[in-house]
Protein backbone atom coordinates (compact mmCIF):
# COMPACT_ATOMS: atom_id res chain seq x y z
CA UNK A 1 0.00 0.00 0.00
CA UNK A 2 1.57 3.29 -1.37
CA UNK A 3 1.67 5.89 1.22
CA UNK A 4 0.04 9.33 1.18
CA UNK A 5 2.43 12.13 1.13
CA UNK A 6 2.02 15.74 3.09
CA UNK A 7 5.25 17.21 1.18
CA UNK A 8 2.49 19.94 -0.80
CA UNK A 9 -0.25 20.19 1.89
CA UNK A 10 0.16 23.46 3.24
CA UNK A 11 -0.43 22.70 6.94
CA UNK A 12 2.45 22.67 8.98
CA UNK A 13 1.00 19.76 10.88
CA UNK A 14 1.06 17.50 7.78
CA UNK A 15 4.39 18.56 7.03
CA UNK A 16 5.64 17.83 10.08
CA UNK A 17 4.14 14.34 10.05
CA UNK A 18 6.12 14.07 6.25
CA UNK A 19 9.11 15.11 8.17
CA UNK A 20 8.85 12.44 10.73
CA UNK A 21 7.73 9.65 8.67
CA UNK A 22 6.16 6.72 10.96
CA UNK A 23 5.94 5.74 14.51
CA UNK A 24 9.26 3.99 14.08
CA UNK A 25 10.80 7.37 13.52
CA UNK A 26 9.39 8.76 16.44
CA UNK A 27 10.87 5.90 18.90
CA UNK A 28 14.10 6.45 16.78
CA UNK A 29 13.89 10.18 18.04
CA UNK A 30 13.49 8.75 21.48
CA UNK A 31 16.23 7.04 21.66
CA UNK A 32 18.28 10.17 20.18
CA UNK A 33 17.67 12.05 22.93
CA UNK A 34 18.45 9.36 25.36
CA UNK A 35 22.19 9.50 23.76
CA UNK A 36 22.05 6.47 21.34
CA UNK A 37 23.38 7.32 17.63
CA UNK A 38 24.39 4.25 16.24
CA UNK A 39 22.55 1.75 14.31
CA UNK A 40 23.28 -1.38 16.46
CA UNK A 41 22.28 0.76 19.34
CA UNK A 42 18.51 1.99 18.00
CA UNK A 43 18.17 -1.98 16.65
CA UNK A 44 19.23 -3.52 20.13
CA UNK A 45 16.85 -0.70 21.85
CA UNK A 46 13.71 -0.90 19.53
CA UNK A 47 14.40 -4.49 18.61
CA UNK A 48 13.42 -3.16 14.85
CA UNK A 49 14.39 -5.51 11.76
CA UNK A 50 17.90 -3.95 10.22
CA UNK A 51 15.66 -2.80 7.13
CA UNK A 52 12.97 -1.12 8.72
CA UNK A 53 15.57 0.68 10.78
CA UNK A 54 17.89 1.47 7.45
CA UNK A 55 14.59 3.14 5.87
CA UNK A 56 13.28 5.45 8.91
CA UNK A 57 16.99 6.52 9.56
CA UNK A 58 17.53 7.25 6.03
CA UNK A 59 14.61 9.09 5.42
CA UNK A 60 15.54 10.68 9.11
CA UNK A 61 18.63 12.22 7.23
CA UNK A 62 17.20 12.98 4.12
CA UNK A 63 14.54 15.16 6.12
CA UNK A 64 17.52 16.94 8.19
CA UNK A 65 16.81 15.57 11.42
CA UNK A 66 19.94 13.74 12.06
CA UNK A 67 23.44 13.83 9.99
CA UNK A 68 24.94 10.97 8.93
CA UNK A 69 28.71 10.77 10.13
CA UNK A 70 31.54 8.63 10.36
CA UNK A 71 33.05 7.05 13.38
CA UNK A 72 34.88 4.29 12.49
CA UNK A 73 36.89 4.05 8.74
CA UNK A 74 37.79 -0.19 9.28
CA UNK A 75 35.00 -1.17 9.21
CA UNK A 76 33.07 1.83 7.83
CA UNK A 77 30.80 2.73 10.85
CA UNK A 78 28.44 5.55 11.33
CA UNK A 79 26.31 7.58 13.75
CA UNK A 80 23.51 9.46 13.40
CA UNK A 81 23.08 12.70 15.45
CA UNK A 82 20.73 15.58 15.83
CA UNK A 83 20.81 18.10 13.45
CA UNK A 84 18.99 21.41 15.06
CA UNK A 85 15.78 20.25 13.11
CA UNK A 86 16.22 17.12 14.57
CA UNK A 87 16.54 18.37 18.53
CA UNK A 88 13.78 21.14 18.12
CA UNK A 89 11.44 17.64 17.87
CA UNK A 90 11.84 17.32 21.63
CA UNK A 91 8.90 19.08 22.72
CA UNK A 92 6.74 17.16 20.31
CA UNK A 93 7.99 14.01 21.40
CA UNK A 94 7.59 15.28 25.31
CA UNK A 95 3.89 16.27 24.66
CA UNK A 96 3.17 12.55 22.95
CA UNK A 97 5.24 11.08 26.58
CA UNK A 98 3.13 12.84 28.65
CA UNK A 99 -0.21 12.00 26.55
CA UNK A 100 0.89 8.74 26.87
CA UNK A 101 1.56 8.69 30.46
CA UNK A 102 -1.61 10.34 31.29
CA UNK A 103 -3.74 7.40 29.36
CA UNK A 104 -2.43 4.68 30.30
CA UNK A 105 -2.31 2.66 33.42
CA UNK A 106 0.02 3.52 36.45
CA UNK A 107 0.96 -0.23 36.57
CA UNK A 108 1.87 -0.03 33.04
CA UNK A 109 4.28 2.78 32.88
CA UNK A 110 7.88 1.44 32.46
CA UNK A 111 8.96 5.24 31.95
CA UNK A 112 9.01 8.18 33.72
CA UNK A 113 9.83 12.19 32.81
CA UNK A 114 11.89 13.85 35.16
CA UNK A 115 14.82 16.04 35.88
CA UNK A 116 18.08 14.94 34.60
CA UNK A 117 19.94 16.59 37.61
CA UNK A 118 17.35 15.65 40.66
CA UNK A 119 15.65 12.39 39.34
CA UNK A 120 12.17 14.93 40.14
CA UNK A 121 9.61 13.68 37.69
CA UNK A 122 8.39 16.30 35.63
CA UNK A 123 5.24 17.08 33.80
CA UNK A 124 5.02 18.95 30.48
CA UNK A 125 3.15 20.98 29.17
CA UNK A 126 2.23 23.59 26.56
CA UNK A 127 2.92 27.11 26.71
CA UNK A 128 2.77 30.23 24.71
CA UNK A 129 6.33 31.99 24.73
CA UNK A 130 5.63 34.97 24.97
CA UNK A 131 2.81 35.20 27.94
CA UNK A 132 3.41 31.88 29.64
CA UNK A 133 -0.57 31.31 28.93
CA UNK A 134 -0.50 26.98 28.46
CA UNK A 135 -2.05 26.43 25.50
CA UNK A 136 -5.60 24.63 25.77
CA UNK A 137 -7.90 24.15 22.84
CA UNK A 138 -10.29 26.86 24.68
CA UNK A 139 -7.72 29.68 24.07
CA UNK A 140 -6.23 28.48 20.65
CA UNK A 141 -6.95 28.61 17.17
CA UNK A 142 -6.23 28.61 13.73
CA UNK A 143 -5.57 31.99 11.80
CA UNK A 144 -4.37 32.76 8.01
CA UNK A 145 -0.65 32.68 7.50
CA UNK A 146 1.38 34.11 4.30
CA UNK A 147 0.80 31.00 2.35
CA UNK A 148 -2.50 30.94 2.70
CA UNK A 149 -5.10 30.65 -0.17
CA UNK A 150 -8.75 31.11 -0.61
CA UNK A 151 -9.71 27.19 0.36
CA UNK A 152 -7.19 27.87 3.45
CA UNK A 153 -9.01 30.93 4.71
CA UNK A 154 -12.79 29.46 3.84
CA UNK A 155 -12.07 26.24 6.09
CA UNK A 156 -10.46 28.72 8.22
CA UNK A 157 -13.66 30.67 8.33
CA UNK A 158 -15.78 27.47 8.59
CA UNK A 159 -13.83 26.48 11.08
CA UNK A 160 -14.58 29.16 13.51
CA UNK A 161 -18.03 29.81 12.46
CA UNK A 162 -18.27 26.44 13.71
CA UNK A 163 -16.32 27.33 16.70
CA UNK A 164 -18.64 30.73 17.52
CA UNK A 165 -21.82 28.44 16.84
CA UNK A 166 -23.17 29.95 13.79
CA UNK A 167 -23.26 27.08 11.51
CA UNK A 168 -26.50 25.67 13.44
Amino acid sequence: MQRTSFAKFQCPAARALESVGDWWSILILRDAFQGLSRFDEFQKSLGVAPNILTRRLKHLTDQGLFERRRYSERPARHEYVLTERGRDFFPVLMALFAWGSRHAPEEDLAFLLADAASSKPREPILVDAETGEELKPENTTLIAGPAADDAARERIARIRAHYLGFDA
